[in-house]
């Protein structure tokens, strides 16, 4: 995955390339949250699928809800939609984090004579 804590420092090209590719995780996984959202809401909520783009994106955001849930399986989704979505964004948050502090936390560890 990176490189050991023994080995130098990856080149800023290879450092970018992994930018890019966590970035590209990071967005999978928000858009799939997004997506199950969507489709929670569009089920359980009998939401419209602009509303229900809207709610899951506002609550995965941290935002909160917009509109009221008026069933109890629309309800129970937006409860636990909302946990999973506090989950889902610090798991994203992590793995675009994780280059950039690796790289951080690596060059700590190397000798001035490695650069």
């Amino acid at each position: 995955m990176f490189e050991p804590q023994h080995k130098p420092l990856a080149p800023v090209k290879v450092y970018h390339k992994r930018l890019l590719r966590y970035g590209f995780y990071a967005l999978l996984m928000l858009s799939a949250s997004l997506g199950l959202g969507m489709f929670g809401y569009h089920s359980f909520a009998n939401l419209n699928w602009v509303d229900a783009l809207l709610n899951a994106s506002m609550i995965l955001t941290g935002m909160g809800p917009v509109d009221r849930m008026e069933s109890d399986a629309g309800k129970l989704f937006a409860s636990f939609y909302a946990i999973f979505s506090g989950v889902a964004f610090l798991t994203t948050s992590a793995v675009l984090l994780a280059p950039v502090i690796h790289r951080f936390l690596h060059k700590l560890h190397v000798d001035e004579k490695d650069f």
